[in-house]
């Protein structure tokens, strides 16, 4: 269901590279993902989902249409996960 989130997507007119990358070449590290959802019976709408998976505990889900999770998400994973990091996200202090 859905797939990463916060990943920036490669399509038609993206360099072999990119698109391959986009495509096959992610990491997939035990712990926090942020993941993509689409509500499949109601609206249909895209929606965001922070899960640790090692535990399955879901800190939150969030809109679709954000850059990166909220800072109150990213609170709670941080009290789980006190040195949390993932690619340029992180809590802010």
């Amino acid at each position: 269901a859905g797939g990463e989130a916060h990943m920036k997507r490669f399509g038609p007119g993206s360099s072999d590279d990119d698109f391959e990358g986009y495509l096959f070449v992610r990491e997939n590290p035990k712990g926090v993902h942020f993941e993509r959802w689409r509500h499949a019976y109601g609206c249909g709408k895209w929606f965001h989902a922070a899960r640790c998976t090692v535990s399955m505990e879901v800190f939150g889900t969030y809109s679709a249409q954000t850059t990166r999770p909220p800072e109150d998400i990213l609170g709670r994973i941080v009290e789980k996960h006190p040195n949390f990091k993932w690619r340029d996200i992180e809590a802010a202090e």
